[in-house]
């Protein structure tokens, strides 16, 4: 799933690509992605054009003169950017086609992503984009702030991490490595946690996602090179996906457990 590193990267790139071009047609070939209406969606996206690209959490917000496109990318979702004439790949299932005959194409194989519409002055007020917690890198993500949203949560600490209202944008992954780099069980009560060990997940929230959206978001089976652009911060990973691999830290093995339904990776001994 792509997370928020990688949907940064996403946004970096075609800001560079596709900004300040007249939209001439929009096609949509599985209705369902659009939570706004579909003549709607197409009539006003016709005839304007994107001016930024603005991210929150997972969301990346598309803004054009007066209204913003939401899009989220889900489990598979990738960005292509094609000639008008290149033939419709399975699974693209929104086209934007600009009037230089460049296509924006939304490529889903689970169907999973989300689009919509929405006037700028209802952005601070659609649900999901309300419902976002603090980044990393906002001043604001302190350990108080951590262990204030933590006190009631009985859930073990790896679930509630992928909670976007508590940390925004971080997905199994970059929960994975910022619990063995906080040297904290996965399954460990939330509401236990102690301010210091609130402060080593806020540490390691910001160290990782800095350095992953540097190097341009992890490359992994569900999220690929779709713009040109293959991020290398697979190369940084210390517990994910390295079951049976040794620790970074003590030698041990690395093991696998499931928690919530989600992969979780961690170091037993390092992470007790």
């Amino acid at each position: 799933m792509p997370e928020i590193a990688e949907v940064e990267t996403v946004k970096n790139t075609l800001k560079k690509q596709i900004l300040n071009k007249r939209i001439k047609d929009v096609k949509v070939y599985y209705e369902k992605m659009i939570e706004s209406n579909i003549n709607t969606f197409k009539r006003d996206l016709i005839g304007d054009e994107f001016i930024d690209i603005k991210r929150r959490g997972k969301w990346l917000i598309f803004e054009l003169h007066n209204h913003y496109l939401l899009s989220h990318l889900r489990m598979e979702g990738k960005f292509f950017l094609k000639n008008t004439n290149e033939e419709l790949a399975k699974h693209e299932h929104v086209v934007i086609t600009f009037e230089d005959n460049l296509d924006l194409r939304y490529h889903d194989t689970r169907k999973f992503g989300r689009m919509n519409l929405i006037s700028k002055e209802e952005l601070e007020n659609t649900e999901c984009i309300k419902k976002q917690g603090l980044e990393p890198g906002d001043k604001a993500l302190t350990a108080s702030y951590l262990q204030k949203k933590l006190k009631n949560k009985s859930l073990p600490i790896k679930s509630v991490l992928l909670d976007q209202s508590i940390i925004s944008g971080l997905g199994n992954i970059y929960a994975n490595e910022v619990l063995f780099y906080a040297l904290i069980n996965p399954l460990k009560k939330a509401s236990s946690l102690t301010l210091e060990e609130c402060n080593r997940i806020v540490e390691g929230a910001n160290v990782i996602i800095k350095e992953a959206i540097k190097m341009g978001g992890t490359t992994i089976k569900s999220y690929t090179s779709s713009l040109g652009v293959t991020g290398r911060f697979q190369t940084k990973l210390k517990v994910h996906k390295k079951e049976g691999q040794l620790c970074p830290h003590c030698n041990n093995k690395i093991v696998k457990i499931k928690v919530g339904g989600r992969s979780t990776y961690y170091c037993p001994n390092c992470q007790k």
